[in-house]
């Protein structure tokens, strides 16, 4: 429903009922639901009140959480350190971790010692993420907190100043045409100080607050993922409550990136996922074929053969990819300068490399012509410049040893006259946007 059309119903059959809060959440997640109780906590603390609700589209808390996950339980210790007093469903802790590099008939499995930490989850639990938010949902409303499930947001209210007001909930009795019938009833506005959106990823009030708020104007792309997720019941003889397997390589091609996780919780039960890439460059390839294709593994099928699908879902993902590693560099630089190591991030341009050659680059046979001026244009440019490109990397190793023989290199620096130019281009157009502002900008 665009805004007009819900502006005109608000005006035949409205005014709508509104309530007061001076926080407004939307979404009853973990996020959600976790800064509710934080919010709930200081203001108890404080010796204050505090009026605090969430809205959550489910029909319950958890309804729309996909179960499974594993749980670092370090952000519940600090939230409720008592959680396990209180009944935290944690109760499945991980001792064994595997990782697997699968090609199409085998695996090769990497050494415990060898994994990062992230991939190594002793003390961790594996939890039903459902089951954990509806706990959640429970202690949020021994604080206080007002939890309204099954009353999606559907609509951002703003002040005559242009900020957030809070939010309405959608309209009941809407036939299929999208009219009105005749139990047609207004939602009600919930009008806040703070309206925290809590929705997860991509999801349509956070599309309208970049909108409004130009939120993604000068900054780099969002990189999304999609992590496609089954409950399993399996054999009690295959069951082991306390393995946590990720995997990486088959199905996937090398230029996608992707993976797999599969976690024995309780009951024997297992949930089994997929993650793929939203940046592939396939326009045939379909992430859940490759997750029906995955589960034909030998390692995969020795698990769940003889076993019973349970529930499936999917859900969009935030990735960071390349475009995180700047940030992330930049933290890290801060971290380890007081021990004397030196972070320099290179951006480097186009070099008279076998990078565009057939024996690094393959392209897909087929082609759609719909993609022609987008994909197309840049398969061209990849024929076109193979070996023409700028940079001489003879030029660039000399540069390389350039950079890190000073005592203090930089922290980033654009090697190439096509990478100088294009952030040239860049920071003009950041500097044309602050401009065009400036008389907005100065709030102190």
């Amino acid at each position: 429903m665009n805004s007009s059309h819900a502006a005109g119903l608000v005006a035949q059959f409205g005014p709508r009922e509104s309530m007061e809060y001076d926080v407004v959440i939307v979404g009853g997640g973990p996020a959600g639901l976790s800064a509710a109780l934080r919010l709930k906590q200081l203001a108890t603390e404080k010796g204050v009140e505090l009026g605090v609700c969430v809205l959550e589209k489910g029909s319950e808390i958890g309804a729309h959480i996909l179960s499974g996950a594993v749980m670092d339980p370090r952000a519940i210790n600090e939230l409720i350190p008592d959680w396990k007093e209180k009944g935290a469903p944690l109760t499945v802790d991980v001792t064994e971790d595997k990782f697997l590099f699968l090609t199409e008939n085998g695996s090769r499995s990497v050494p415990t010692w060898a994994l990062p930490d992230n991939f190594k989850n002793h003390g961790n639990y594996v939890i039903s993420l459902a089951n954990v938010t509806r706990w959640l949902g429970q202690q949020a409303e021994a604080l206080g907190v007002d939890i309204f499930p099954g009353f999606p947001a559907a609509e951002i209210l703003y002040n005559d100043d242009g900020s957030v007001k809070g939010v309405a909930t959608c309209n009941l009795g809407i036939g299929k045409d999208g009219e009105p019938t005749e139990n047609f009833q207004l939602g009600m506005e919930l009008h806040a100080k703070y309206t925290l959106f809590c929705e997860g990823a991509r999801d349509h009030l956070g599309r309208q607050l970049n909108d409004t708020f130009k939120l993604r104007d000068g900054v780099d792309p969002q990189v999304y993922g999609i992590g496609i997720k089954e409950l399993w019941e399996i054999d009690p003889s295959k069951h082991k409550p306390d393995l946590v397997m990720h995997t990486a390589g088959w199905p996937l091609e090398k230029d996608t990136y992707g993976g797999s996780f599969l976690y024995h919780m309780d009951n024997d039960q297992v949930v089994v996922g997929f993650v793929v890439g939203l940046g592939y460059s396939n326009p045939y390839l379909s992430p859940f074929d490759e997750f029906q294709r995955y589960k034909t593994h030998p390692a995969i099928r020795a698990a769940l053969e003889g076993g019973k699908r349970v529930s499936y879902g999917a859900r969009a993902i935030t990735a960071g990819g390349k475009f995180a590693v700047e940030g992330l560099s930049g933290a890290m630089a801060k971290e380890v300068a007081t021990f004397g190591i030196h972070v320099t991030l290179v951006e480097p341009g186009s070099f008279r490399t076998n990078f565009l050659d057939v024996i690094s680059l393959k392209m897909a046979k087929k082609t759609i012509n719909d993609y022609a001026h987008t994909s197309g244009a840049t398969r061209a440019y990849a024929v076109r410049a193979n070996f023409q490109q700028p940079g001489n990397p003879e030029k660039l190793a000399e540069a390389l040893t350039k950079i890190v023989n000073p005592e203090k290199p930089p922290f980033r620096i654009a090697l190439g006259s096509d990478a100088v130019r294009n952030i040239e281009t860049k920071n003009a157009e950041v500097c044309a946007k602050l401009n065009a502002w400036s008389e907005v900008s100065p709030v102190d």
